[in-house]
């Protein structure tokens, strides 16, 4: 059997024997000089970092371009150090899920250190102290990020951390702060702090949230004046935008048996208390892209040697507004509220029913190719059809439409507001020839009441505004069309939900129509979907 463990790497005969690529460099050697050298911090060691940011590092390393790994760095789930990165000395097993063919194997030993900030806060002080430090990189989901509540007032926990200066930081951002503030006071060497988790402008997000905390500690005497200035100085501390856009689902049953079966013993999967779901593998998908703004005030590693995208600001927020807007979030969001709607678990199952690819390859390539910004690095409309005909089919991503519908209402305004704010501000262009979007806006009303195309109870996933939308559609019934009367009139003109008032021309009654005809009694979902046709109209 192959052991996921350091030592366990000397028997190669068991790692042939499972099919499973060795790295081509001395782990060890590497982790003795990341330990010596930090030279880039990753906060947030989960699945996507695993799976696909230490990767890019395990390539660079095995082209001998980076001699020194990747320092994982928790600050939120300890147990992901404890029963993960411990148990198995650091090491993962990337599974790559290719839709037509055997998986590839892969052991990533490109993490030198990992540690944890509660135990172990006195060795991150010190990386964080090391002029040698670059980049400090973070996958910790946009909550991470946050320090302020509703009121515009700092979180309580952010506060406690603020007033409680002596102690260990318990906030992701308050622990961030900390640690610069730490190097500031050991001479302030040049650093870049890039996020690389998976929202718009996902730089000045991190920026503005360390810069709150960092004034608070200015102004309660706990940080000096000048560490702000520190902090908005370019040519010391940067902090880059990215996109990064890469399917890595939780650790997968199906993929563990696979794995048990080829031989490898370390298959099992944990669930921590925080709710993590994570294993000694991860299962992704081959493609990938990570697209990085190259603003690195103390220098970087070759990235691009490994396929990332070095670029200027304005090239990645072109490249988040494709995805974004056109070419993949808007077809995950119309295929989760039908794939709700019509019973569907796995997209990949969806992407064989033929309504559902006809509505999102008129989304994308009818409706949103039109006003696609074009990023100049790569063609949109390549990316699109890699996304429909290559991504959403494949059968070994197990990606559900339940978790895509999670917080719908908090992407409508930039999945479809933006598309239909162009067709009204472009010459040539007219909403009246929209028929995907509207559809999957119709889809969405008719999916908040809960109820699936056979007439039977599902749960809606979460979403902050469930409860007000809820409210709006009280009195909506299945079988009873003209229940709607103008109940959809407070969400289809609200535009904190589009950006946009839908009625100001003939959408919001057009999509009005399309949410009656769904509500015609059981199976009028699927009827309406499969009268999608140029020209539909009711």
């Amino acid at each position: 059997m192959a052991i996921l463990t350091r030592r366990d790497l000397a028997d190669k005969q068991a790692w042939e024997a499972a099919k499973i690529k060795l790295p081509a460099f001395c782990p060890n050697a590497l982790s003795e000089k990341t330990r010596r050298s930090p030279r880039w911090v990753h906060v947030g060691p989960g699945n996507i970092f695993r799976g696909y940011i230490a990767a890019i590092a395990q390539e660079l390393a095995e082209k001998g371009k980076l001699d020194t790994g990747i320092t994982a760095l928790s600050v939120f789930d300890h147990q992901v150090i404890e029963k993960i990165y411990d148990p198995y000395d650091g090491l993962a097993l990337q599974v790559v899920m290719h839709g037509g063919g055997k998986p590839e194997k892969n052991i990533i030993a490109s993490v030198g250190e990992w540690l944890r900030t509660d135990t172990q806060w006195a060795r991150a002080k010190e990386i964080f102290a090391s002029p040698g430090l670059q980049m400090v990189s973070f996958t910790i989901t946009e909550k991470g990020y946050a320090v302020t509540g509703q009121d515009g007032g700092l979180l309580p926990e952010v506060r406690r951390d603020i007033e409680n200066s002596a102690d260990i930081p318990v906030n992701s951002m308050a622990i961030t702060a900390a640690l610069l503030l730490h190097r500031f006071s050991r001479g302030g060497a040049p650093i870049a702090l890039v996020s690389m988790d998976n929202f718009s402008h996902n730089g000045e997000k991190l920026k503005g949230s360390i810069l709150s905390i960092a004034r608070a500690l200015e102004e309660n005497g706990t940080a000096p004046k000048g560490f702000t200035k520190w902090l908005c100085d370019e040519g010391k501390v940067t902090f880059p935008w990215t996109m990064i856009d890469k399917i890595t689902p939780r650790p997968d049953e199906g993929v563990a048996k696979v794995l048990a079966g080829d031989g490898f013993e370390s298959t099992e999967i944990i669930v921590t208390d925080r709710n993590t779901y994570i294993a000694p593998f991860v299962n992704t998908e081959a493609p990938g892209y990570l697209v990085i703004e190259d603003n690195f005030p103390g220098g970087r590693p070759p990235l691009e040697d490994a396929g990332v995208y070095m670029v200027e600001k304005d090239v990645v927020d072109k490249v988040e507004r494709m995805k974004v807007c056109t070419c993949l979030n808007p077809l995950h969001t119309a295929m989760s509220i039908f794939g709700c709607l019509l019973g569907y678990t796995s997209i990949a199952a969806e992407m064989q029913d033929s309504g559902i690819k006809a509505l999102v390859e008129r989304i994308g390539e009818v409706e949103g190719l039109p006003v696609v910004t074009d990023p100049g690095i790569f063609n949109p409309r390549d990316f699109l059809r890699e996304v429909i005909d290559v991504r959403l089919p494949n059968p070994h991503i197990p990606d559900t439409p339940q978790r895509i519908a999670t917080d719908t209402s908090q992407k409508l305004g930039i999945r479809f507001g933006e598309t239909i704010k162009l067709y009204r501000e472009t010459d040539g262009l007219d909403t009246a020839d929209l028929i995907g979007i509207p559809l999957a806006i119709a889809a969405w009303c008719r999916y908040l009441l809960g109820i699936d195309d056979a007439g039977k109870p599902f749960d809606v996933s979460p979403d902050p505004l469930l409860g007000q939308l809820r409210g709006y559609i009280a009195g909506i019934e299945l079988g009873s069309p003209d229940s709607i009367g103008d109940k959809l009139k407070k969400i289809l003109s609200g535009t904190h939900i589009f950006g946009v008032d839908l009625y100001e021309d003939s959408l919001g009654e057009r999509i009005e129509g399309y949410a009656a005809a769904m509500l015609a009694g059981p199976g009028a979902v699927r009827a309406v979907l499969e009268r999608l046709t140029p020209g539909f109209r009711f």
